[in-house]
C-alpha cells in the first residue's frame, strides 16, 4: 500500500456537507470520497502517472478483498 501524507484542507461548510452526503451515499468515508474525487480529476486531466494509477488500483483491490474477507 502506498504511503499517504496528511494535510489541512479548508472548505466552505456547504461544500463539506455536500461531500459528506455524497460519501455516505456511496458508502465511503469523507476522506475516501475526497481522495476518489481528486484521483478521478487527475486521471481525466492526464496528470496522474501510470505508476500512481496502478498503485491506486492495487489499493482498491486490497480494500475490496479485505471487505469481502470480513
Amino acid at each position: 500500500m502506498s504511503q499517504k501524507k496528511s494535510f489541512v484542507l479548508r472548505l466552505d461548510p456547504e461544500k463539506l456537507k455536500s461531500i459528506e452526503k455524497w460519501a455516505a451515499d456511496e458508502f465511503r468515508s469523507t476522506n475516501g470520497q475526497l481522495e476518489w474525487i481528486i484521483t478521478k480529476a487527475l486521471k481525466e486531466s492526464g496528470r496522474l502517472k501510470k505508476t500512481d494509477a496502478l498503485n491506486d488500483e492495487e489499493d482498491k483491490e486490497n480494500i475490496n478483498k479485505s471487505e469481502t474477507d470480513n
